[in-house]
């Protein structure tokens, strides 16, 4: 199935192609605008490696995609070493052509890891909107998003080390904290099952102060993320989401009690995985872990840098998390970016017991915000593809490993009937042939169910996740 949806949308950008008129082959000279070729200049050549944990990834595909018309300008397979390489590139013209590369094969995801030297210079691994390629205008459709290396073809800079990453789910990118949830209500629930990295002294079990260093500077540390946060978390006035990502740009040392040398452009507002990873779901008004150093905390709102999904016209919405119980809000009011909430900052890019990952946001360029989440993309970049069909009712998560029921609207009901469900579910229900039995699948909790701007599917990671329909 995974290698009939490859096929399907190679197959769908060069069917677009053909209409727009656009030229797919094994040269990508002629796809440069207006080119001016002296033959003095050599052509430019893409070389690089796909390995998972070192080792190589044969026959995966390859494609070169000019940006500049939309066109596949060349497709590879990588041989028995996991090499591929592209030549003919143009590195002339009136305007330079500009190329992304992607990786596919089924059963995996791919991230760019790209090499020093000439990679390091010439390209960067990067987001990108593939939403028009395939679907309606591009504009209200729901995102296709790809996760590439751009390239851009000069005289002279040849591109070496562009390498991929291949992600199987036994390889996850990041691993996911424990939510702090000490009580047990159900078995099968999450103070039963415990899923999550533990911090401190168990499951939750650390004080706020253990949890987080005040780091006598007005600044502290979340050890679970390494990320440094505002210590007076009331300090910066309540506002529109445009002011308060203004605001917190601006933050610099000599302000809200801060004397850590940080200038103004080292803290931001945080993106809705920052935000929500302080959450203590033991915890209320606020939902922090008692003890915790924090000043003038409000059990509002609190403004993420994340937009809603808005296609290229962006959202009136952004991501709010009230923090009084640590609940998401969505309800076209409170997170309308007009709204008044407050506003925290965060600086740092992490180095704890976990790392997060971004939220999978992407801006078009004319919809950035100084700032904002699309424009900052904080946190481990996502594969493309994320998800993995496997072809017996479950879908596995390449960034977290989670592995996920495919039919996700399975089972409805009440939260207490759904997890005594779930304990049950195995082998021939729900879709399933994956040969689990009854304890293998398991309620998802807090922060295993992904959430973000653009996800459209679910989750695994050592045991088996299903999503309940409330």
């Amino acid at each position: 199935m995974g290698s009939v949806r490859w096929l399907w949308l190679a197959v769908a950008v060069m069917a677009l192609c053909a209409i727009c008129g656009c030229k797919v082959g094994s040269s990508a000279g002629a796809a440069v605008a207006s080119p001016v070729d002296n033959g003095a200049i050599a052509d430019n050549s893409v070389a690089g490696t796909v390995t998972i944990r070192g080792t190589p990834v044969a026959g995966a595909t390859v494609t070169l995609f000019m940006t500049n018309n939309n066109t596949i300008a060349q497709t590879a397979t990588t041989d028995a070493n996991g090499n591929y390489s592209f030549s003919g590139l143009s590195a002339t013209g009136d305007v330079a052509g500009e190329y992304q590369i992607w990786v596919q094969k089924a059963g995996y995801g791919f991230y760019p890891a790209l090499g020093a030297g000439g990679a390091a210079s010439t390209a960067k691994a990067m987001r990108w909107d593939y939403t028009g390629q395939f679907e309606g205008n591009g504009l209200t459709d729901t995102g296709i998003y790809f996760t590439v290396i751009d390239y851009v073809s000069r005289p002279g800079a040849p591109l070496t080390g562009a390498n991929f990453t291949a992600y199987d789910g036994s390889n996850p990118l990041v691993r996911l904290a424990a939510t702090g949830q000490r009580a047990s209500y159900a078995d099968g629930d999450d103070g039963s099952e415990a899923k999550g990295v533990a911090w401190g002294a168990g499951l939750g079990g650390a004080s706020g102060a253990a949890r987080f260093t005040d780091n006598g500077d007005g600044s502290v540390t979340d050890t679970v993320t390494g990320l440094v946060w505002l210590k007076d978390a009331g300090c910066l006035a309540a506002g529109t989401w445009a002011a308060a990502i203004a605001e917190a740009n601006g933050l610099a040392a000599g302000a809200c009690g801060l004397n850590d040398g940080s200038k103004a452009g080292d803290w931001r507002l945080p993106n809705l995985n920052e935000l929500a990873s302080v959450v203590d779901v033991s915890a209320a008004q606020p939902a922090l872990t008692v003890g915790h150093p924090f000043l003038r905390v409000s059990t509002g709102m609190y403004w993420t840098s994340t937009s809603y999904f808005g296609g290229a016209l962006g959202s009136p919405n952004a991501w709010a998390i009230r923090m009084g119980d640590g609940a998401y809000v969505n309800d076209g009011i409170e997170n309308l970016k007009i709204a008044g909430n407050s506003v925290w900052a965060v600086r740092g890019a992490g180095g704890g017991l976990v790392k997060l990952a971004a939220t999978g946001y992407y801006d078009e360029p004319s919809q950035q915000v100084a700032g904002d989440d699309g424009a900052i993309r904080a946190g481990v970049g996502l594969t493309y593809p994320r998800w993995i069909d496997n072809g017996n009712g479950t879908v596995t998560d390449t960034v977290t490993g989670l592995r996920w029921m495919k039919e996700a609207n399975c089972i409805a009901d009440t939260w207490a009937n759904a997890v005594a469900e779930i304990g049950t579910l195995g082998n021939g229900q729900c879709g399933l042939t994956d040969g689990s039995a009854p304890g293998d699948w398991r309620m998802p909790n807090r922060n295993g169910k992904p959430r973000g701007s653009h996800e459209r599917q679910r989750g695994r990671r050592d045991g088996r996740d299903v999503c309940v329909e409330e």
